[in-house]
């Protein structure tokens, strides 16, 4: 049964207090504005500081200091395995198994390090398949990895246009795609969530619809993990890279991840090697020849940057204590009521660009603000100003994103009256 909302004080707090995930909110450092807890809906850009954060980083210092090169043996997490203490939770994150995935580098270097395997080009097959108006970290690595095989953009780059009303795109319409073009397409490289839209992709009916057709399928999860309750191996889809800045909240510039499906665990695809990518038992032996780790461990090329990958640890417990199956719970409660506030109280001022299909989106509802982009612009400083934050997307979008492990009923609240106050003259 549905929750019958309301816009009222009493009503928000008398569901936070009920919510049984509501202690997780201490656990984070909220901004303030004016001496009090901001309203922060920035998670999908960057994911708020849990406060185990700093004492996870300080203990990696100690080490450091008190053992020197003798950390990477000793300790109580050796640096040597450091990433493989992420293994376990980042997994269950994204449903894949534990070889399926690794933590290293940021998304775009691990894009194109996927590229490399997997966008295999010939003269009759060299397409790359994205929606149109792709984040452009995507766009530009595609672009660029077409030139550089010897095609160009113009002829080997297929953007899928939206058929849906405020940018959204259709089943029908990937489907009508790949049965148009899917013999001369190499790659299909959508995303998870769409960074403007916030429309969820079904990744399990893309890459089956894709590899039908004989294309190779990539996914960037940038705004999908951590949000969703995701199904990679399952899926079949054959990559997938994001960061970890957004909902995994591992901080700014966090290292970030891949997952690589079991079936090319020893494949003999072409990659660009590195010497943290090889088998880890003749690793010291220091020979000529790259022997790969199986799985996506193969794809490392360094070792991995434990002050980096502290804080991803630290933020990965957090999600194997809370669930992804009930933090999803939470953030379909929470969106609903935030595009209900929109849908009853604000419609005369606001209209929401994501799909209303609970399915088809995550934490994030997209808005528009009626009357062309510099109202639109306005009502966004006068929220930012006003303590509640969210971001903007051009042309015209406001992203406001709920994020089930801090925010509460009261956040979505505060937002619909500070957009009213904003409409009243402040």
């Amino acid at each position: 049964m549905s929750i019958p909302y309301q816009a009222t004080a009493e009503w928000a707090h008398t569901q936070d207090a009920a919510d049984p995930l509501h202690t997780f909110r201490d656990e984070f450092l909220i901004p303030s504005h004016e001496g009090r807890d901001s309203h922060y809906f920035c998670g999908n850009s960057l994911g708020l500081q849990p406060r185990a954060v700093r004492p996870a980083i300080s203990a990696e210092l100690d080490y450091w200091g008190e053992l020197g090169v003798e950390g990477h043996f000793k300790g109580r997490l050796p640096w040597m395995d450091y990433h493989e203490f992420v293994r376990d939770d980042l997994a269950n994150v994204v449903g894949a198994l534990p070889s399926e995935v690794v933590a290293m580098n940021t998304l775009g270097v691990n894009l194109h390090l996927m590229m490399v395997s997997f966008y295999r080009p010939t003269p009759d097959r060299h397409a790359i398949l994205i929606e149109a108006g792709a984040f452009p970290t995507d766009r530009y690595a595609v672009e660029s990895q077409i030139r550089y095989h010897g095609f160009s953009p113009a002829l080997s780059l297929i953007e899928l246009e939206s058929d849906e009303p405020n940018g959204t795109l259709s089943m029908a319409a990937i489907e009508r795609a790949l049965a148009e073009h899917g013999e001369r397409i190499a790659l299909v490289m959508l995303p998870g969530v769409q960074y403007r839209t916030g429309q969820v992709f079904d990744l399990e009916a893309i890459t089956a619809l894709a590899h039908k057709q004989g294309c190779m399928v990539g996914f960037d999860l940038a705004h999908a993990v951590g949000n969703l309750p995701l199904q990679l191996h399952d899926s079949g889809a054959d990559f997938a890279i994001w960061c970890s800045y957004k909902y995994l909240n591992a901080g700014p510039g966090a290292v970030g991840g891949a997952f690589v499906h079991e079936r090319h665990a020893n494949t003999h695809l072409p990659r660009f090697a590195g010497w943290w990518g090889h088998d880890k038992s003749t690793r010291f032996q220091m020979g000529p020849h790259f022997e790969p780790t199986p799985g996506a461990d193969g794809w490392q090329l360094s070792n991995p940057p434990i002050l980096a990958l502290a804080p991803l640890r630290v933020s990965l417990k957090i999600f194997r204590r809370a669930g992804m199956a009930q933090l999803r719970e939470k953030s379909l409660r929470l969106t609903g009521y935030l595009e209900w506030l929109v849908h009853t109280q604000l419609a005369d001022v606001l209209e929401v660009v994501t799909p209303r299909e609970p399915s088809r989106r995550g934490s994030q509802l997209s808005i528009r603000v009626l009357g062309g982009r510099e109202r639109g612009r306005a009502l966004f400083q006068y929220l930012m100003d006003h303590g509640v934050i969210g971001d903007w997307r051009e042309p015209d979008v406001i992203r406001i994103s709920p994020a089930p492990l801090y925010n509460r009923y009261a956040d979505c609240l505060a937002f619909a009256e500070a957009v009213r106050a904003w409409q009243h003259g402040g």
